[in-house]
């Protein structure tokens, strides 16, 4: 006897084939159970599904239902709670459920067999067993070394004694205490160096202590964070509960690590999750507390497939599954700190303070100063108050950490004869040139070619930069400071002191495996003086020699026609003030110098007295007046087509069919009301690898109806993609609460 059974695959929102399908089988399989079904001439992974109603297809012809191929047995279905976390997601933000389900799983799940990954199951269960916490972690080493497949190496902090936890400060007890007694969401408050993730290990560590099969899933915006914050949970947790106890999840793992991580969260054997937005999607059975850490970073929208808040996503799992959710920042998103009002005012969220830093000196943030570059020498790129900081921060042994948001040697060429410009062929944008491997490289598209020799317009030999990117800056820093010796280091060969070193981390100086740890590892050993460095540098790290932060041009964001840049540059550059004085000894001397054109700005303001609250208040009102979020709600609907034309015809004939037709469904002429569709625009990177860009805003002050006519909305896309007028589309996809416009 066969029996018929819906199965989700992935497939994307914008095609034409739905993701819940119906396959045959020789017995009922539990939701949740994963498959492996044939889907047109290819095989691919599966997941059994009760379908709602808006799910399910119409009718089925029997004589086109094939079996399933196979049950990988091996691995347990997935948890009810866990497919409720995925129909959200999907139908909040506007996707396919197979398409969330199954990007949400180890991509090693959709090419080993069933065989396969018993076998993998077996020797990850026994360095996962049952072992008593005297011999857990010896035996785990042994089965972990005959696995290179199994759980990442952490061997960082494998040491058998028992880590002990820091001495709290009162705020941080004071934090802890309204953590356990409240249920949550909380918002943590707290300023760069209070800390926070001191918190975070020690709620933790109560957790795990109070309650034997509890897990805890911890998130960090970027993958080059997870490294230092897995040495210090492995540091904790591992003399107590085993080295396999802490695991990472990110996209910087191999597959047969992810796979590992993640079959050892789903088996309950890992008490803890470290990892990026992906994580929020960790099968993990007995899921009791969640922290995501800098909440405000977008790093936490995903930008590709389905776009989704990880964030989001957090408080809405923990309210699923009953775990408590801890959001920590030192600049809290103005979303999460307009759900942090009081209750009686409409707040959803509990706001905890830690306004000190740790430490008797430390406790006072680095002074703030304002350098005005419209007193300084023309084309000064360090002014020479600035200049001459650095050097004596040098003569007394400590760093500097000098901020520029812009990788490269200079994001343009130009030839003054004939005004030709670096621009990439592709793309709506210029290529910047790279000095280290003279090349002329698109950031967007990927494409590179070596620099002419001459110009391409004119034969004009004298081709010139145009600003300056973070590889100019260490170059020209070595030059102001070649004269500058490096104190204490007198010898043979330099008698009178090492010159000053000078190093750089960014996308480029990072490249290869393993290279960001080592770099990191030369600052923290003080092995360099001065650190140059975008955003990758500016938040998260625990540098405890730098005493001065320089942020060279931070100007440009001040005018952007994004509404939220105001936001993202207060938060960048109150995260890379952070880096500074973080050593109890050296706070009470540390600096942040702001080179600006605009001084007076509220933005260099607030940053200037820490005043986030202040900031916050301001912005909030300006958005509140402009019936901006978090006062409204918004979705962007993309569309990508050969030529600007059809995308912006797609767009815009979906638009007047909103108006035409939808208004004609019973009940409809009131929700259409409430939503408003502005006319289609190109996007400001308009064109990337010969793909035009249009968008459309859609926008509400009712998160509901805009929610009701995204969903209502769909059929009217899917057929608006065949009008000749829109010939040249190559697809189409809506993102809700976008964060870029």
């Amino acid at each position: 006897m066969s029996v018929w059974l819906a199965v989700l695959v992935h497939t994307p929102a914008h095609a034409a084939l739905g993701s819940v399908l119906t396959y045959r089988h020789t017995e009922a399989l539990t939701a949740g159970t994963l498959v492996r079904v044939p889907l047109g001439a290819r095989e691919t992974l599966g997941m059994v599904w009760e379908p709602t109603d808006d799910e399910a297809s119409g009718e089925i012809d029997p004589g086109k239902v094939r079996d399933i191929s196979e049950v990988l047995d091996t691995v347990s279905p997935l948890a009810s709670a866990w497919q409720q976390l995925v129909r959200f997601a999907a139908r909040y933000y506007q996707r396919s459920a197979g398409e969330v389900a199954l990007a949400a799983l180890p991509p090693q799940l959709r090419e080993l067999s069933s065989v396969q990954l018993q076998r993998k199951a077996q020797r990850l269960q026994k360095a996962l067993g049952l072992q008593t916490p005297a011999d857990k972690g010896s035996r785990t080493k042994k089965a972990l070394s005959k696995d290179s497949d199994s759980v990442p190496d952490t061997s960082a902090a494998q040491s058998q004694s028992q880590a002990p936890a820091k001495a709290l400060s009162g705020e941080q007890t004071e934090v802890l205490a309204q953590i356990e007694a409240h249920s949550g969401p909380f918002l943590l408050f707290g300023a760069t160096g209070s800390g926070k993730t001191e918190v975070y290990l020690q709620a933790v560590e109560q957790l795990l202590t109070r309650e034997k099969m509890a897990q805890a899933l911890v998130m960090v915006p970027e993958i080059n964070l997870t490294p230092q914050l897995e040495a210090r949970f492995i540091e904790r947790f591992a003399p107590q509960w085993g080295p396999q106890a802490v695991v990472s999840l990110h996209s910087g793992m191999t597959p047969a690590q992810r796979l590992s991580a993640w079959l050892a969260a789903h088996q309950g054997g890992a008490r803890i999750v470290l990892g990026t937005r992906m994580a929020v999607f960790a099968s993990m059975p007995s899921l009791r507390l969640i922290v995501v850490d800098e909440e405000h970073d977008p790093s936490y929208k995903s930008g590709e497939g389905a776009r989704y808040s990880a964030r989001d996503l957090a408080v809405y799992r923990g309210r699923l599954e009953g775990a408590k959710v801890v959001l920590g920042s030192a600049t809290p998103s103005l979303e999460s700190w307009y759900q942090s009002r009081p209750s009686d005012a409409g707040g959803r969220y509990l706001r905890l303070h830690m306004p000190s830093r740790i430490g008797a000196a430390g406790r006072s943030l680095p002074l703030v100063r304002r350098v005005d570059m419209t007193h300084q020498p023309r084309n000064a790129v360090f002014s020479p108050p600035l200049l001459e900081a650095i050097k004596n921060r040098i003569a007394r042994g400590e760093q500097c950490l000098v901020f520029l948001n812009r990788r490269g040697y200079a994001p343009v060429l130009h030839c003054t004869d004939c005004g030709w410009k670096s621009a990439c062929g592709h793309c709506s944008a210029f290529r910047v040139f790279h000095k280290s491997d003279r090349t002329l490289r698109c950031h967007h598209c990927g494409h590179s070619e070596r620099v002419p020799r001459t110009c391409p317009g004119c034969g004009n030999p004298d081709i010139l930069t145009l600003g300056r990117g973070t590889e100019q800056i260490e170059e020209l820093l070595a030059e102001l400071l070649a004269d500058v010796r490096r104190p204490g280091t007198q010898n043979a060969a330099h008698p009178d002191g090492e010159p000053v070193r000078i190093g750089r981390i960014d996308a480029d100086t990072t490249r290869l495996k393993g290279s960001l740890q080592s770099q990191l590892a030369a600052v923290h050993a003080g092995e360099v003086e001065v650190l140059v460095g975008t955003q990758m540098i500016a938040k998260g790290h625990d540098f405890r020699r730098i005493t001065l932060v320089a942020a060279i041009n931070p100007d440009g964001a001040l005018f952007s026609s994004d509404f939220r840049a105001p936001e993202r540059l207060f938060s960048l550059l109150l995260q890379a003030a952070g880096r500074a004085g973080r050593d109890a000894e050296l706070g009470a001397q540390s600096e942040v110098w702001v080179q600006t054109f605009q001084p007076a700005h509220p933005v260099y303001a607030a940053l200037k007295t820490y005043d986030y609250p202040s900031f916050a208040q301001n912005q909030l009102h300006e958005r509140e007046q402009a019936g901006m979020p978090p006062f409204s709600y918004q979705a962007l609907v993309r569309a990508d087509a050969r030529n600007q034309e059809s995308a912006q015809a797609f767009l815009n004939l979906a638009r007047k069919r909103a108006a035409s037709e939808m208004a004609q469904w019973p009940g409809w002429a009131e929700v259409l009301e409430q939503v408003t569709l502005y006319p289609a625009v190109p996007m400001a990177m308009q064109r990337v690898a010969n793909v035009e860009r249009a968008q459309m805003l859609v926008e509400s002050a009712s998160r509901n109806a805009l929610q009701r006519f995204l969903a209502a909305w769909q059929d009217v896309l899917y057929t608006s993609r065949s009008d000749p007028a829109c010939k040249g589309m190559i697809r189409w996809a809506i993102d809700v609460d976008p964060l870029a416009i």
